[in-house]
């Protein structure tokens, strides 16, 4: 009998390719000197408050599960919050769950709505994950491609058609990763109205949705007739620096919420209670805090887009999130072979732009949430790179 147990993998998770992020992070942990921006996390640290409250909860001995759905405390303050800052109204008894992460709830979202063949629109560039999440749940995902002339924002048109009768969802990620792109009420509207004509659901991921420079963001379920249409999915990584606390949330519709917390606890049962106090804390008296370290990227953002121009790579700009999406077209290199190159020559990291989808290729990603020291120096080394290939 044959001991390759390879033959025991299903066919749909053999078929996933590995991210295409980790390649040349795995490259980059073996060299010296290198620096990074590639990684989609907050250099700042976790306010302290949030992880005193964490402590102080471990010292009071709360270390049991809490309710499959959360903490209704912490429920309670993700619905006062959604209400306050994005006008959007949530019941915490049984229209917001708190999962591991804002993967996570992505994750037991789809595995609720999808049946086997269902069709998600995927609008690229995205986060690497969406595809692979709706295959695992048994759909067929379906990418629509945007474009830089207009700043990659999804077209009515190119959302029209791509729906089929199969369709059942989208996906849609505002402020953008990988490219910082921020849309607009106005822009989200006729959009809103191909979700109502063609009765679909929104996943909308809003997890960066604090991090927004020159406008207030607009939350997808607060458009006319999307509060029942929307699955409204955030979380504390990215705005509280609360990366490796793994604390998501999802709000919507209660028979889907409920849906959700089926999936949810048979498979984690709840999210750490530990996280969960810290979280309480954050939404109580963390927004200083937010606003010192979105100001920070501001700055940042406003570094690097003068950097960028001045090496000649256009680029958009990044309306929200931590990321900037440059051309490297002018260099004659693929995505891959340039960050590779940078990678190998100048020990710079970054991700190449086709891994989130083919309208990303001949682009790099580039995160900006490392300090001015690390984005100066490593402006310094890609001007460099770019200047041995354009002379």
């Amino acid at each position: 009998m044959s001991s390759d147990t390879s033959r025991f993998i299903a066919e749909h998770v053999d078929s996933l390719k590995p991210s295409g992020i980790r390649r040349f992070f795995d490259l980059a942990s073996t060299m010296e000197n290198v620096i990074s921006l590639g990684v989609g996390e907050p250099d700042f640290v976790t306010p302290w408050n949030v992880i005193e409250a964490s402590y102080h909860s471990l010292e009071q001995g709360y270390t049991a599960y809490t309710a499959n759905a959360g903490l209704l405390e912490l429920r309670g303050l993700i619905a006062e919050y959604l209400q306050s800052a994005y006008a959007v109204p949530y019941r915490a008894e049984d229209q917001v769950i708190v999962t591991v992460g804002a993967s996570q709830a992505i994750d037991i979202a789809l595995r609720a709505i999808l049946n086997p063949g269902d069709e998600v629109i995927i609008v690229e560039p995205c986060f690497v994950a969406y595809a692979s999440a709706v295959t695992l749940a048994g759909g067929v995902p379906v990418s629509v491609g945007t474009q830089a002339a207009n700043e990659f924002k999804l077209q009515p048109e190119e959302l029209a058609n791509s729906i089929t009768k199969k369709t059942k969802a989208i996906i849609l990620c505002n402020p953008n990763n990988p490219t910082g792109t921020m849309m607009s009420r106005e822009e989200l509207l006729p959009i809103a109205d191909l979700i109502q004509t063609h009765d679909l659901l929104v996943l909308s991921d809003e997890i960066y949705a604090e991090l927004s420079y020159d406008e207030g963001y607009v939350s997808f379920s607060s458009l006319p007739n999307m509060h029942e249409r929307t699955i409204l999915i955030s979380g504390f990584s990215k705005s509280f620096a609360m990366t490796g606390w793994r604390l998501g949330y999802a709000a919507g519709p209660a028979a889907l919420i409920q849906a959700m917390t089926k999936i949810h606890q048979y498979t984690i049962m709840c999210a750490p209670t530990m996280a969960q106090y810290g979280a309480v804390e954050a939404l109580r008296s963390g927004s200083a805090s937010v606003e010192q370290m979105k100001k920070s990227y501001r700055q940042r953002r406003n570094f690097v887009m003068t950097a960028f121009e001045e090496m000649g790579l256009m680029t958009n700009r990044p309306g929200g999130a931590f990321y900037i999406f440059p051309s490297i077209k002018e260099t004659g290199l693929s995505s891959e072979e340039f960050a590779e190159a940078l990678l190998m020559e100048e020990k710079v990291a970054v991700v190449p732009g086709n891994v989130f989808g083919e309208s990303g290729e001949g682009y790099i990603r580039c995160s900006y949430a490392t300090s001015m020291k690390q984005l100066t120096e490593a402006m310094k080394r890609i001007k460099r790179f770019v200047e041995s290939r354009l002379t």
